[in-house]
């Protein structure tokens, strides 16, 4: 019977996204390049034209996962390449957590 009671908040703490590695603050601070870009309804890059995401409450851990593939080079765009090849893992956990933190719409 005690864990029928459980059961539902177990269900809400799983289905929780996981932020805790990132510390958004630091994130808001550490992306501001980042939205020079990503923070422009409807942007396109110059040469070569490419429709630039806009990536408020986008998944965490998809952010993070993007950021180390193209530090790496597994992810191909040059600009995106050279802004996170300077970028430790710890700062890529804080914008992804940023980013993660903001609704669809920012």
């Amino acid at each position: 019977m005690r864990f029928y009671l459980m059961l539902p908040a177990l269900l809400l703490v799983a289905g929780e996204p996981a932020m805790a590695a990132g510390d958004i603050e630091e994130g808001r601070v550490k992306s501001y390049t980042c939205t020079g870009c990503h923070g422009i309804p409807g942007y396109n890059n110059v040469y070569p034209t490419y429709k630039v995401p806009k990536i408020g409450g986008q998944n965490y851990e998809y952010l993070v996962t993007a950021l180390a593939a193209y530090k790496n080079g597994d992810r191909q765009h040059s600009t995106m390449q050279l802004q996170a090849s300077s970028l430790s893992d710890e700062d890529m956990q804080d914008i992804a957590a940023y980013f993660a933190s903001l609704g669809k719409d920012e």
